[in-house]
């Protein structure tokens, strides 16, 4: 008798990460410089991570509440409402996650009926579309240029938009490109939004790392606030991402919803990070300052050398990561990262794995020691020369 295809359609369907397929061959070398983990290199700032050693001495291993420890969502509050001029309930208004990736996951499974349609502007974060597909959603994808910075437009959107549009992901400072939008852009997306009535999940895991101007959360829009799911997270901003905590900001009903889900799922995210959080939020801003620093540092040496090099880029305006073109030099995005790999030792991701249209691309991340960074220029100018 034939066994039964034990693994749902869906999910077999599913392509695999681009990112991690590329990284098994990582894995296998030695003396590897890695430009292509989106992780700092940083260590967590030692009064955090003291936090944590000392609230597991003092026996806190228990579950907190599904939303997360009220004494956080307090911060949280306090914090946004002094950067943003945003103010969300701590007991209906604010979840705690296991991550900004677990938020991502909950908001769309929250918003999506079967067959309906979010927009997820590209290049992008491995991770949109398939969480789309996986809440039974159609993601819509729409392709940002070089020419625009690698940011959509609001015609562009508005173009998109069907009676099947649900709503869209918006992502800035951006992965891959490190691209973010000016608050009138913003403005004039936000405009689409209110006459649609898009549902916006912003993922703004970056906006503390934003370098040539002020970044605007998009719920701080007019409107904005009653339809969007703001998501933030620890990781990226106070080099916590081993620590696995982000949060959720959004209406009521919204965040009710995410939590039916997250304590069926995932039931709280752990205690000890949750303390080592209020320990970033309260005395972080020093560390954070001093991590952007450097991040801008090497931001502008990666920018100044790659063009010297030949691989047009622009320059990014958050994150740690640079979206150089390859196209000039004949090979593909897939072949340029496996030959420099092997032929150079230097890792980078080929831009095909943030969507179809960006062969001839590759992201750099430059969330890498700075020496390091140098040596690898150095390495890419050798194999750009036997080219």
């Amino acid at each position: 008798m034939k066994r039964k295809n034990v693994v749902a359609k869906k999910v077999s369907d599913l392509a695999p990460s681009g990112i991690r397929a590329f990284f098994d061959l990582v894995l296998e070398m030695k003396e590897v410089i890695s430009l292509g983990v989106g992780e700092p290199d940083f260590v967590t700032p030692w009064n955090i991570r003291e936090t944590g050693i000392f609230c597991l001495e003092q026996g806190y291993t228990s579950y907190t509440s599904n939303k997360g420890l009220y004494k956080l969502r307090l911060y949280l509050r306090r914090f946004l409402k002094q950067r943003y001029g945003l103010d969300y309930c701590p007991d209906e208004q604010i979840l705690i996650t296991v991550g900004v990736s677990e938020a991502l996951d909950l908001a769309v499974r929250a918003i999506l009926n079967p067959g309906e349609h979010i927009i997820v502007p590209e290049p992008c974060y491995v991770s949109y579309g398939p969480v789309v597909e996986l809440a039974g959603g159609v993601p819509v994808y729409l392709s940002s240029t070089e020419k625009t910075g690698f940011k959509i437009t609001a015609n562009q959107l508005e173009r998109a938009c069907t009676k099947k549009t649900k709503g869209i992901i918006l992502n800035y400072p951006s992965n891959p490109t490190g691209a973010s939008y000016t608050r009138k852009e913003l403005e004039a997306i936000n405009r689409v939004c209110r006459k649609y009535d898009l549902v916006v999940i912003t993922d703004e895991v970056y906006a503390d790392l934003a370098y040539d101007h002020e970044h605007t959360a998009f719920p701080a829009l007019k409107e904005a606030k009653s339809r969007t799911i703001y998501l933030n997270g620890f990781s990226k901003t106070y080099a916590m991402t081993g620590w696995r905590l982000g949060y959720a900001c959004g209406p009521s009903e919204l965040i009710a919803a995410m939590t039916k889900i997250h304590q069926y799922t995932m039931l709280c995210a752990p205690i000890m990070s949750q303390m080592a959080a209020c320990e970033a939020l309260q005395t972080g801003k020093r560390s954070v300052e001093e991590m952007k620093k450097e991040y801008h540092r090497r931001r502008d040496f990666m920018f100044e050398s790659l063009n010297d090099l030949g691989m047009s880029c622009i320059k990014p305006a958050g994150a740690f990561y640079i979206f150089p073109s390859v196209k000039k030099f004949g090979l593909s995005s897939l072949e340029f990262a496996n030959r420099l790999l092997r032929e150079e030792k230097v890792a980078l991701i080929p831009g095909v794995a943030f969507g179809k249209s960006y062969e001839g691309y590759v992201r750099i991340s430059y969330a890498t020691n700075y020496m390091q960074l140098k040596e690898a220029v150095v390495r890419i100018k050798r194999f750009l020369n036997t080219l």
